[in-house]
């Protein structure tokens, strides 16, 4: 056996250290624990999905939407949305509608049965977003979402961009 193919426990500690600083992989590994947390919460208070609190909840709080602003409040695929809100509605979370102005757009709003599964889900997910409050401060928060804007601006660059940059020696 040579020595390139035996396990070597320093290494293996040595690149896991290095991972730990890659953002990139860090970012998709909260993203999918974030994930899985949410939606272990909200199958405890309704069942919703995410896609579904989170419409349910811009809803609530904004009234109205065309899709593409429900897509843009958060930051989802237009697409996505396009594809849970007929299941939704089928569930009777919200109504749609062609918009007056605008046939191409279509205006979402939350049913009274939308209402009643907010209102049920509503206070775990603020609980959820206190106990996130328990571990950053609010300045320590405004400074985290100051380094997304700043990541999302990079990750958001043409990639064509990042690779014609040659690389300082």
């Amino acid at each position: 056996m040579t020595e390139r193919s035996k396990r070597d426990e320093d290494r293996i500690k040595a690149r896991q250290a290095r991972e730990d600083t890659n953002v990139f992989a860090r970012l998709a590994s909260i993203y999918a624990a974030s994930r899985k947390q949410a939606q272990r919460l909200l199958l405890g208070c309704g069942g919703l999905s995410i896609v579904e609190w989170r419409t349910l909840l811009d809803l609530h709080e904004v009234g109205p939407m065309t899709i593409s602003d429900l897509a843009l409040t958060q930051r989802a695929d237009h697409s996505l949305l396009s594809r849970a809100l007929p299941d939704m509605r089928r569930k009777g979370l919200v109504s749609m509608r062609r918009a007056t102005n605008d046939g191409r757009q279509t205006i979402v709003e939350i049913s009274d049965i939308g209402e009643d599964a907010y209102r049920l889900a509503a206070p775990v997910m603020e609980r959820r977003r206190a106990a996130l409050r328990d571990v950053f401060t609010d300045d320590e928060i405004t400074a985290f979402v100051g380094y997304l804007d700043r990541l999302e601006g990079f990750v958001r660059r043409p990639a064509s961009d990042i690779a014609s940059k040659e690389t300082a020696e």
